[in-house]
């Protein structure tokens, strides 16, 4: 976490970058891989870098005080394209209910009539997931959802990256890097002011990467 910069001056806007996925699944460990080569230290105050791993309940908890304007996942996609292929992708309005999971209960116990209930189980903490739980929990989520996603090669027991997505690594910090720079540069409030694009009003996303506009594909790990 950027701890040194909590409280250095008033934050423009407030930046969480969580690095998600399981080290012991291969290239299911890419997020947990990339935050933890952010260089903090260039980061501008407002951007906290966490390691998240498998614990999605507590990226939820994290995001309850509604400080952050915008999150910013890196995690491994099922994208087109060969392994190693990197995309920024948007989930479209995160303000409005996420449709329930299939399968998923309505009223259950705990919660009120007509509110799908998810189950909480190791990686499964795809986007979508992440803000209907925040709002079973009470909180009122955040204005601007990005996912950095890498197409994995190998998804199963194994540590390490295969050479594919280890290749796209650094790839992938900078352009971590430059998107939490440009959204704590926004004015708190106006986080991503154009619907549908991956990298804001007017921007188009950094060389080399795909905007797919947004996130409506299923993670690699679900």
């Amino acid at each position: 976490m950027n701890a040194a910069n909590e409280g250095a001056r008033p934050c423009r806007g407030r930046v969480l970058v969580a690095g998600i996925g399981n080290v012991f699944l291969g290239d299911d460990g890419f997020g947990v891989e990339v935050v933890n080569r952010v260089d903090t230290a260039v980061l501008p105050p407002g951007v906290d870098v966490v390691d998240y791993g498998i614990r999605g309940l507590h990226l939820a908890y994290g995001l309850l005080d509604g400080r952050h304007d915008t999150l910013i996942m890196v995690d491994a996609v099922p994208l087109d394209g060969p392994p190693g292929s990197l995309a920024v992708l948007e989930v479209d309005d995160p303000s409005a209910e996420p449709a329930a999971p299939a399968g998923s209960e309505e009223g259950g116990a705990g919660g009120p009539s007509g509110e799908a209930h998810v189950a909480v189980d190791g990686h499964g903490m795809d986007p979508q997931t992440v803000l209907r739980l925040l709002r079973q929990l009470g909180g009122g989520g955040v204005e601007r959802v990005l996912v950095v996603g890498c197409r994995p090669a190998v998804v199963e027991e194994r540590m390490g990256l295969s050479e594919p997505v280890r290749a796209a690594v650094d790839e992938a910090v900078g352009l971590v890097t430059a998107l939490a720079c440009a959204e704590a540069a926004r004015p708190r409030g106006r986080a991503g002011t154009e619907a549908g694009t991956g990298t804001g009003a007017g921007e188009d996303p950094p060389a080399g990467t795909e905007d797919h506009g947004q996130a409506d594909t299923e993670w690699a790990s679900a």
